[in-house]
């Protein structure tokens, strides 16, 4: 029995002969917790891209970044993010809320690599873990069921330019977006919105 696939993953891997290979990969290459490789790759990455589920069962999926280790490993099993500012919908952590269902793909797109991370979230709030990300809402907080690398071949090579003005530091004022300045937007912020002191 397959830990991993499903009745669906099986039909499309007998049609295209890859069983043997999928579960050699189940056998050798998945994991239930982070390995300290895993956490060195985590570590210095600064985006991952995260999957969530909604009460309906319909996926979404969202870009998170960061400074360099704004994912944090807090033990083999379990990863935490923060949740800064952003454009109010919730999409992806009102999912996380609904379900808990996450999948999380990190990739280093200069290298290239790339590593999944699948399990179950919650959110905390914002000193949940310390040093505390500086402006953060709150952070999720991971509890990993299933880890393993991917084939990176597809994976097109990049060159980091520089780091987004608007990821928050400590002790730096992060600028406003301008869209929050937009007559569509600005009458309708968040009351507390650092764009309204402007």
């Amino acid at each position: 029995m397959s830990a991993l696939y499903e009745g669906s993953h099986r039909t499309l891997q007998q049609r295209f002969d890859t069983q043997r290979l999928a579960d050699r990969i189940e056998e050798r290459l998945l994991r239930r917790a982070l390995t300290d490789d895993d956490r060195a790759f985590i570590t210095r990455l600064d985006l991952f891209f995260l999957a969530t589920v909604n009460s309906r069962g319909e996926p979404s999926c969202s870009y998170k970044g960061g400074d360099p280790g704004f994912v944090r490993v807090l033990n083999p099993t379990t990863l935490a993010f923060p949740c800064y500012d952003g454009n109010g919908m919730y999409l992806s952590m009102g999912n996380v809320a609904a379900t808990g269902h996450v999948g999380m793909l990190f990739i280093d797109l200069c290298t290239p690599k790339r590593l999944r991370v699948n399990g179950t979230a919650r959110i905390e709030p914002a000193e949940f873990v310390t040093p505390a990300y500086a402006e953060a809402q709150f952070v999720v907080v991971v509890d990993v069921r299933e880890v393993f690398p991917n084939c990176p071949r597809y994976i097109h090579k990049f060159q980091r330019v520089e780091p987004s003005q608007f990821v928050p530091r400590e002790g730096v004022s992060t600028p406003v977006p301008g869209w929050k300045k937009m007559d569509w937007a600005c009458d309708v912020l968040a009351h507390d919105d650092p764009a309204r002191r402007e």
